[in-house]
C-alpha cells in the first residue's frame, strides 16, 4: 500500500469523495444533455429524399443552426442544438418541402418506424 507521509488518514475519504464530486460536476452535463431531432422522410414510395447540402444552406440562409444532417435508411434526420431551433427548422422546412415528405420531430424521429401508407415486402 502507499504511504502518504505528512497527510492524516482521517483525510482521506474527504479527498476521495471530493474527487468523486469535481468528476460528477465535470461530467453530469455533458450526460444530461440531449439533441433535439428533426425527421424527414417520404411519403410516398417513388419519390427520392432531397439533397442535405440543399436543406443545410436554405435552413442557414434562414438562420437555423444544424448540428448534423445524416441519411438513415429511407429518411434524413437533422440534430439540432436546442428545441428552439428545431421548432424553427420543422416550419421552414414545411414551407420548402412539397407535400410528398413527413417531417417529423422530438425523440421518436432518430428511431426508425416503418410507414404505414409504404407496403412491405417478406
Amino acid at each position: 500500500m502507499i504511504k502518504l507521509r505528512g497527510f492524516p488518514r482521517r483525510f482521506l475519504p474527504w479527498a476521495l469523495g471530493g474527487a468523486l464530486a469535481l468528476l460528477a460536476i465535470c461530467f453530469v452535463p455533458t450526460l444530461m444533455q440531449h439533441e433535439t431531432v428533426v425527421q424527414i422522410r417520404v411519403a410516398n414510395s417513388g419519390t427520392n429524399l432531397p439533397d442535405g447540402f440543399y436543406l443545410y444552406q436554405q435552413l442557414s440562409a434562414q438562420g437555423v443552426r444544424i448540428k448534423s444532417i445524416t441519411p438513415s435508411g429511407d429518411a434524413l434526420v437533422i440534430h439540432f442544438e436546442n428545441e428552439e431551433q428545431s421548432l424553427a427548422a420543422q416550419k421552414v422546412l414545411k414551407r420548402l418541402l412539397p407535400q410528398g415528405f413527413v417531417v417529423a420531430a422530438g425523440p421518436q424521429a432518430s428511431q426508425q418506424y416503418p410507414d404505414a401508407n409504404r407496403p412491405t415486402y417478406s
